[in-house]
Formats: structure tokens, sequence, C-alpha cells
């Protein structure tokens, strides 16, 4: 007799899986790039994101090999993965807590506090290290975003400093940490499918990191001269309070769930405590409106998921860790020990890098790719700690560049911004991905190879 359990099937590698992905790349990107040219204003909200992968889902359906209705479940197991579903509750408390801070008067204290203590030559650098140090401690991106990036609007528009740039340097500090820090979901999925001590991984992070960090800094320092000086006047600090308690409980490490929500209850009770006529019914409607405003991100989270994961299950990514083990073999069987080593460490970067352009989450990017990885790795003698350094840092800068990341939508909601004219802003992934691709060149002398 047959055993009852079924276990999953491996799908057979195929690049017509990955067209839906073009699909909705080429009405998401083409329609807005053409209407920006056309000179419409808002022209990336034009053809919303949620609308624009629809057709991308229809068509997984179609190219799907089983029947509709097991098409459809899969597509819902991707909907409601367990990732996809913390990404929306922490989009709908970063909305919530903006709204209610916002009604409070806390975003203009907070502003006036930070136009008070920092130098208008270093606002952005100031930014960037804040945000940077953050998502260190807390270890995600996301958490980081929903914190700061509504004080960082306030400050570039009251020194009426450029809006996307501004995004961009909270974009940068936030992946900055994600990729650092040691509690972050990235580094642990990396450590972990490569086999290597956490510490091992953060020094071999380091010395790319910190460089290109550095870059970013002078960047956003020459960018930093506000075209107006702000006026500034007395700190309201019980307004501030519940930023300033919601950046120690992150720094603390606390979960990003319970600051968000110690948030939005210490705003709630400023409110209600010091602003004339606000009642538990406006705090509820304004709870609720933040929630509102999250409505497309929330939206086109859930559905990039479905679609993920029906691309995933007909061969998609399966072609693409096909396609880069092939090249590397190839490679592998015709040169010298140290351009095969090379050769790895670039496939390595290009396989996780491509896999998170179609997953647009840079652990499940890790995860799906940490496997042949380390086959890679061990094959061509890298380090366990250089091809985890490699997973990680090429998945986090390929999610602060992604025009559809759920990082640079928080940023887009949060500044009213389209989303490619924030990743033309980050520029510490950019200094990231150079920094790395020379040290594959430059640091690749021969050195132990320790699992």
């Amino acid at each position: 007799m047959s055993n009852p359990k079924k276990t999953e099937r491996h799908a057979s590698p195929s690049a017509i899986a990955l067209l839906p992905l073009v699909v909705f790349l080429a009405l998401f990107i083409g329609v807005g790039s053409y209407l920006s040219l056309q000179g419409v204003d808002f022209a990336f909200y034009q053809l919303p994101a949620p609308i624009a992968v629809l057709p991308a889902i229809v068509l997984a359906l179609v190219l799907s090999k089983e029947t509709l209705n097991k098409a459809l479940e899969q597509f819902m197991k991707g909907v409601g993965h367990p990732d996809i579903i913390a990404m929306c509750m922490i989009y709908l408390l970063a909305g919530a807590f903006a709204t209610v801070a916002k009604a409070s008067g806390g975003v203009d204290a907070t502003v006036n506090l930070g136009l008070s203590a920092i130098p208008t030559s270093m606002i952005l650098p100031s930014i960037f290290l804040i945000s940077a140090f953050i998502a260190t401690a807390m270890g995600t991106s996301m958490g980081t975003i929903a914190a700061v990036a509504p004080v960082a609007l306030g400050i570039a528009e009251s020194a009426d400093m450029s809006l996307a740039l501004t995004a961009g340097v909270v974009l940068s500090g936030a992946m900055f940490g994600d990729n650092l820090s040691i509690i972050s979901d990235t580094t642990i999925a990396a450590t972990r499918s490569q086999g290597c001590e956490m510490k091992d991984k953060f020094r071999e992070n380091v010395r790319i990191a910190i460089p290109a960090a550095i870059i970013a800094i002078v960047i956003f320092a020459f960018n930093s001269t506000a075209t107006q000086v702000p006026a500034t006047e007395a700190v309201e600090w019980v307004k501030v309070l519940p930023y300033i308690v919601i950046l120690i409980l992150a720094v603390s490490g606390l979960n990003v769930f319970v600051v968000l929500t110690v948030g939005i209850l210490m705003a709630g009770s400023i409110s209600l405590s010091f602003v004339a006529g606000y009642s538990m019914s406006t705090f509820s409607k304004d709870i609720y409106a933040g929630f509102s405003g999250m409505q497309e991100i929330f939206l086109l989270s859930m559905l990039i998921g479905g679609l993920s994961e029906l691309m995933r299950r007909q061969g998609g990514l399966a072609f693409l860790t096909q396609m880069i083990s092939k090249l590397i073999r190839s490679v592998s069987s015709n040169n010298p020990q140290k351009t095969t080593g090379r050769a790895s460490e670039l496939g390595i970067a290009a396989l996780v890098s491509m896999v998170n352009a179609c997953t647009a989450n840079n652990t499940v990017a890790i995860i799906v790719s940490g496997g042949i990885a380390r086959e890679l790795a061990e094959e061509n003698r890298v380090s366990a700690r250089r091809s985890a350094s490699l997973l990680d840092i090429f998945s986090c800068v390929v999610q602060g560049v992604l025009p559809y990341g759920a990082q640079v939508l928080l940023l887009g909601s949060v500044f009213g911004l389209s989303p490619l004219a924030i990743v033309a802003n980050s520029y510490y992934c950019f200094a990231l991905a150079a920094m790395a691709i020379i040290a594959v060149f430059v640091k690749h002398p021969k050195r132990k190879v320790a699992y």
C-alpha cells in the first residue's frame, strides 16, 4: 500500500515559470516610467501595483500544470506565508502609530527636537546613523523604517530638503543594520544554511559594510545642506516621549510588534490627556485611518507572496539555481583554483540576487538558495563565513533596490513617493554591492577554509 502522506513534488526547472514576474515588472515599472516621461503627476500611482500584479497572477495560474483548484491552493499558501503575514501586521501597526503620533503632535515635537540637536550640515548623515543603529539593535529593517520614517519626513519638510533623498537615507541605514545585526532573520538564515558562527560571518561582513557606509555618509554629507534653516521652538518633551520609548525598546531588542503597540498606546494616551477634544472615538478612528493608509502595500505584499509561491512550485526558482550551478561548474572544470573561487563567490551572489528579485523577500531568498550556495562553496573551497556573508550582503542589496520590496513600499507610503525615486537614492546599497564585488577580486588570496 502507498503511504497516505504525500510529499511535496519538486518541480522541474523552468524558465517559463518566471514569465509572470516579467509581466508584472513590465506593467508596474513600464507604465509608471512611460507616464513619468509624459509629465503625468504621480505617474506610478496611475496603475496601482496591486492591479499591475493581477495579470501576472492570472498568467501564473494558466501556466500551472496543476488543476485550477490545486493552483489556487498553492497561491493561497504563498499569500498566507508567515513572513508575508508578519510584514502585513507591521504595515498596519506602523500606519496606526504614525497616524496617532501625528494627531498627538508627536511628529512635530520630535522634528523640532531633531532640528535643535542636529547641525544643519549633518542632518542626513545623522538620520543614516540613527536608522543604522536602530536596525542593528532591532534586527529588522521594517521595524526601523516604521519608527524612523515619519520623523525623517518631518525634518526633511521643515528643512526643505529632498524627500526622495531623505527616504533613501532611511532605507540605507535600515539595510545596513538588517545586514549586520546578529539577531536579523537574514543573518540567522545565512549562518545556519552555511554552517558557520555568527561572529565569524559578522567579522567577514563588517569589512565590506563599514567602507560602504563611509562612502554613503560622505555622499549624504555633501547633500545635507538645507535649502532653508527651519525655526525651532521649545521642545515639548511629553509629546516626544512615544518616539523616545519606542527607540529605547527597539534598541533593547524587544519584539517589533510589542514596540509599535506600546508606541500606539502611549501616543493615544498623550492625545487623550493633552489634545483638546480628543476622545476614545477619535483614537480608534485614527488607528483605523492608519490601517487604511497601508491598504495598497498590504494587498501587494500578499499578492506578491502568492505569485512567488506559484513561480517556485512551477520551477522558476529551480531554473535559477540550476543555471548558476551549471555556470560555476563549467568554470570549475576549465580554470585554476583562484579563478574558480572568484567565480563561485560571484555565482553565489548572482544566485541569491535573482532569487530575491523573484521572491521580494531577502530572508526567503537566503533560505531557498542556501543549500546550493553551500554546495558550491564546499566544492570550490570558499569559506563558510564568506559564503554566508555574500548571501546576506547581496540579498540585502537587492531588497534595498527592489521597487516592489516591502521596505521601499513602506517608505513610499510614508513619504508619498514613487518606489523608483526612493531606490535611486539608496546609495548605501549601491556602495555595498560595489565593495562586495571589489572584495571578491581584491581580497581573494589563499585563506583557510573553515566549516
